[in-house]
C-alpha cells in the first residue's frame, strides 16, 4: 500500500496531532496510521520496505564518533536518535539515552513512536535523567561500557545550565577525548536557532546551531540536520 507521504512526515503530523488534540503520541501514531489504511501504526511501520535512514546513517558512523543532531522541534530529531540506539543494539551493542527532558515513560512512548517494543533491547539500553547530567557525570556512567556503545545526550545545550559545572566546550572536549579512548559514539541532540529559514536553505546548518554559550564545533566528526522529513549528513569541518 502506498504511503501518501514519508514516514517521518507521517511521524511529524502524528506529533502534531498529539499536541494539538492533548492525546498520547501512541494514540496519534494510530489516528494517521488509520487515515493510510491500516490497523494500527505498528503495522504501518512493519509494511514500509524503504531503506532506514537510521540504519544507513550508523553504518558511516565510527567507534569514538561525536555526532551532533541538529533540528528545529518537531523535526523528529529525538526520534532519529532513538532509532540509531536501536539499530545499535539489533547489532548487539549497548546503548543509552542520557536526558534532562524526559521521563522514561516518554522515552518508552516514543520507542512505540517508531514501532519498536523495548522489551526486547532489555540489558542492552540504559536510560537517565538525573538533574546531575553533565560530562563528568556521563564519563562516571560509561566509564566500564564496552566499546561500540552509542550514548545519546539530550541535549547539547542544556549540559551547562548549572552554574557549577564547566563551560560547555570543556565538556564537550572532555567527551570527545572519552569517546575516543573508549571507542564510543555519542550523539549529542542540538537545537537550532529560530532565525533559521526552510525557504531560504532546505536544512539548517552549522550556522544555524542554537549556541548561548562559545562551542567549536569542529570538535564534531559528524553533523546530521533534519528538516521537513528530510536528512542531511555532514561529515567533520575541515
Amino acid at each position: 500500500m502506498r504511503l501518501s507521504a514519508p514516514v517521518y512526515h507521517l511521524k511529524r503530523r502524528a506529533r502534531l496531532l498529539s499536541r494539538e488534540a492533548g492525546i498520547p503520541l501512541h494514540e496519534a501514531l494510530d489516528r494517521v496510521a488509520a487515515r493510510e489504511g491500516f490497523a494500527g501504526w505498528s503495522l504501518l511501520a512493519a509494511s514500509v520496505a524503504e531503506p532506514q535512514p537510521a540504519a544507513s546513517l550508523l553504518a558511516q558512523l565510527a567507534p569514538g564518533d561525536l555526532v551532533l543532531v541538529g533540528a528545529r522541534p518537531g523535526q523528529g530529531k529525538t526520534l532519529m536518535s532513538l532509532e540509531l540506539a536501536v539499530q545499535a543494539m539489533k547489532s548487539g551493542r549497548r546503548s543509552a539515552f542520557f536526558t534532562l527532558e524526559y521521563t522514561h515513560a516518554d522515552i518508552l512512548g516514543r520507542f512505540r513512536a517508531i514501532g519498536v517494543e523495548p522489551g526486547p533491547f532489555d540489558g542492552l539500553f540504559e536510560f537517565d535523567n538525573s538533574d546531575a547530567i553533565c560530562a563528568d557525570y556521563i564519563i562516571g556512567k560509561l566509564q566500564t561500557a564496552p566499546s561500540g556503545t552509542l550514548a545519546v545526550i539530550d541535549y547539547l545545550q542544556l549540559l551547562d545550565q548549572r552554574r557549577e559545572n564547566p563551560d560547555l566546550m570543556v565538556q564537550v572536549q572532555m567527551l570527545r577525548s572519552f569517546a575516543r579512548s573508549r571507542g564510543l559514539v555519542l550523539i549529542f541532540i542540538s537545537q537550532i536557532d529560530r532565525s533559521y529559514d526552510p525557504s531560504k536553505k532546505p536544512f539548517p546548518d552549522l550556522d544555524d546551531v542554537r549556541l548561548p554559550n562559545p562551542l567549536d564545533l569542529s570538535l564534531f566528526d559528524k553533523m546530521c540536520f533534519l528538516n521537513g522529513g528530510g536528512i542531511r549528513l555532514q561529515a567533520a569541518l575541515a
